[in-house]
């Protein structure tokens, strides 16, 4: 199993703001004008961008009068998206230090919040490099207020066969925390909570990618902010790894909404 610095170290960049910054200035904008519309090629680090984010976040029913958890945050861009379509409170964590400029370094298996403190949370592409998803269920569950939903949407393994890396989440089999959706809702309900909804978006993932590579061939070279600015030189592989892995049925990504009782 991987340690939690190893996985900060896989996410690291090292340029990360400068090389955000200069995107940025290529759309012909500023630090001033920018707008969340304009970084989520970016910073919506999940399999389907702003549209996954849409229609996971949707079923969530998050509002102005909710503080939402966004557990593993990244660069921010979906608590920016929460904050904007919903006008929910937004509190992120998450375990890479220069992703989390505007938000909070923490682990999600221990995080510094009090118990009952968040009326909702989500986490989207986290769980792939967390093994204790017992754990991890559980200190969302203290965090939560009863009632609240808790929202997932994570690549899962969905069939047999060896995964190809490396993948965007993880360099080696050693960092991939991969599991089924059985696990998931396992340790959801023994933490407390009822598993109300579950979607696998296999072909919707599929048809992004295919999508994303008739846009960028069209272009003739990916846009100035992407994936491809916190993957670097790596994204081709990691990207056509996990499309050849969605392909063969060896994982895809899987929504899962569930209620703390």
């Amino acid at each position: 199993m991987a340690a939690q610095t190893d996985v900060s170290k896989h996410y690291t960049h090292g340029g990360l703001i400068e090389a955000i910054r200069a995107g940025v200035v290529s759309l012909g904008k500023t630090a001033g004008n920018v707008t969340v519309d304009d970084l989520a090629p970016v910073d919506e680090f999940h399999i389907g961008g702003r549209r996954a984010s849409e229609e996971f976040l949707d079923q969530l029913g998050f509002s102005a009068q909710m503080h939402v958890l966004d557990v593993g945050c990244g660069l921010g861009g979906a608590a920016r998206f929460v904050a904007s379509r919903y006008g929910s409170r937004v509190t992120g964590i998450d375990l890479t230090a220069e992703y989390v400029e505007t938000g909070q370094q923490g682990s999600a298996l221990s995080m510094p919040f009090a118990e009952d403190n968040f009326d909702g949370a989500y986490m989207l592409h986290v769980g792939m490099n967390i093994e204790d998803k017992e754990k991890l269920a559980a200190e969302v569950a203290r965090v939560l207020r009863p009632g609240s939903l808790f929202g997932i949407y994570d690549v899962m393994r969905t069939g047999p066969g060896e995964l190809a890396f490396p993948v965007p989440w993880a360099a080696t089999a050693d960092l991939s925390a991969v599991a089924e959706p059985e696990r998931y809702k396992k340790a959801l309900q023994s933490a407390g909570f009822a598993v109300t909804a579950e979607r696998n978006r296999r072909d919707f993932a599929l048809g992004f990618f295919a999508d994303l590579r008739t846009k960028t061939a069209a272009a003739g070279g990916p846009p100035p902010l992407g994936l491809h600015v916190l993957m670097g030189k790596s994204t081709p592989e990691k990207v056509q790894n996990m499309i050849d892995n969605i392909s063969k049925g060896r994982i895809a990504p899987v929504e899962l909404i569930a209620r703390k009782l």
